[in-house]
């Protein structure tokens, strides 16, 4: 169970004032370099970076929360490619973590990638968290991941009804994914 925190959290749209700021959460929450590098690689692939759907979360002017969702496709066994997007990295300050704060980010990036016509986000993530938010295997549809992973972590959740309706197949990652 979440226990919330007694503060007042925004949450918005990243902006370039917030690049260090955004790095150094990602370092200090995974405890390494990777996923701090991963989100500068993606915010330079402007066919992959949606900039509305790189969301922070602050407290008093202080970065404390991180999410990103990127697009990625899914290849059907014919070749076919349908859009999707995926959540990774999202880093919240470690003391602040198991309060809400990454659930805040989740659903507005829900909401912020409905406005924007997506139909649909993958995530490879812990298999009690993302469920939570309406996340379930991916198999269900029939997309799998691009390599071994047990299904009850790779998963996915239709933003619109029918969201991944007669999509299925593997994922593909952009190639900055190979950082982590």
């Amino acid at each position: 169970m979440e226990n919330k925190i007694p503060c007042q959290v925004t949450i918005r749209q990243e902006v370039s004032g917030d690049y260090n700021d955004v790095h150094k959460l990602n370092v200090t929450a995974f405890g390494r370099d990777d996923e701090a590098e991963l989100v500068e690689a993606l915010r330079k692939n402007h066919s992959i970076f949606v900039p509305e759907l790189s969301i922070v979360a602050t407290e008093k002017g202080r970065i404390i929360g991180h999410i990103l969702f990127t697009k990625i496709q899914i290849k059907d066994a014919d070749g076919n490619l349908n859009e999707s997007l995926c959540l990774a990295p999202m880093a919240v300050r470690p003391e602040l973590q198991k309060k809400g704060i990454g659930g805040q980010m989740i659903r507005k990036g829900f909401e912020v990638a409905k406005r924007l016509g997506f139909k649909s986000i993958i995530v490879l993530g812990h298999q009690n968290y993302y469920p939570k938010f309406g996340f379930q295997s991916a198999d269900k549809w029939n997309i799998m991941a691009p390599f071994q992973v047990p299904s009850n972590v790779f998963m996915a959740i239709e933003l619109v009804v029918d969201g991944l309706k007669n999509i299925s197949g593997t994922v593909i990652y952009p190639k900055e994914f190979e950082i982590v």
